[in-house]
């Protein structure tokens, strides 16, 4: 599926997009690394290569459009064809709606919504005049269901999975296709870099099971499999579809369950 295609992968230098980077390097893609944290793409570089698969490494930010628009050209212009797109790139935000500022949920929107915009604008012409390829958006769970003490994350999850769904049915007389990827509860470095903006959330008994969830590792064939079968949602691990399928039965029931945790987490 995947042998010689042209992919860009924003975020590629961590967590689940160096786990993609990675996977397509065994199946001997072309790999665009797309990352504000040059060292960290860097890194993933060198693993690539180690498969003897061919990658460039570019340094974006996902929140500046004329970043995200260079890249798409660079890689253009190198390969005269771009296949894939995998907007990655995301951060996370946890703390209660009261502690918030208005800045926190511009930076979170620039990068979250607005970086799978960019990436989206960029390519959809490149591809229209190809005739043919797929755009995969990096949404979450949280694009899917509510969540307590992350309203702006849930925000930006939920318009990408919108965004996503509503293309996906413009796109496709096109030759394009377009997915909405909503990783569960997985385990990568973005909770160790997620802000917390309420204090009793960074106290020491309310830090997270770092053993608790599934690794990016051992989800990755679930998303690439679902990226090669074209499909409309792609939810990983297949154990959280329960929690999907949870809040389409009974929509009050995951606020409900949400307000007990955050009482408990304040005591």
């Amino acid at each position: 599926m995947f042998e010689n295609k042209i992919v860009i992968i924003t975020g590629g230098g961590s967590g689940i997009g160096k786990e993609m980077c990675l996977y397509l390097a065994k199946e001997r893609a072309k790999i665009v690394i797309a990352d504000i944290n040059l060292d960290q793409a860097n890194e993933t570089a060198k693993e690539v290569r180690k498969f003897g698969a061919d990658c460039l490494v570019k340094y974006v930010d996902v929140a500046i459009q004329d970043d995200v628009e260079k890249t798409v050209k660079e890689t253009k212009d190198s390969f005269n064809r771009i296949d894939v797109i995998i907007n990655n790139a995301g951060i996370g935000l946890d703390g209660e709606f009261k502690d918030m500022t208005l800045e926190h949920w511009k930076k979170i929107i620039d990068i979250n919504l607005w970086g799978v915009v960019y990436g989206t604008y960029a390519v959809y012409p490149i591809m229209m005049e190809q005739g043919y390829g797929q755009i995969v958006n990096v949404s979450s769970l949280a694009g899917l269901i509510p969540g307590g003490l992350m309203s702006s994350y849930v925000a930006t999850k939920h318009a990408v999975v919108g965004f996503s769904l509503s293309l996906r049915a413009e796109a496709k007389q096109y030759g394009i296709k377009v997915n909405a990827l909503c990783p569960g509860f997985i385990e990568t470095p973005i909770h160790d870099r997620t802000l917390k903006v309420s204090e009793y959330l960074k106290s020491e008994k309310n830090q997270r099971n770092k053993n608790r969830f599934p690794t990016a590792n051992d989800c990755i064939h679930g998303i690439m499999r679902g990226i090669v079968k074209n499909k409309t949602i792609i939810l990983v691990p297949r154990s959280h579809k329960v929690f999907w399928w949870i809040n389409r039965l009974c929509p009050s029931l995951v606020p409900y369950a949400w307000g007990k945790i955050i009482n408990k987490l304040k005591k």
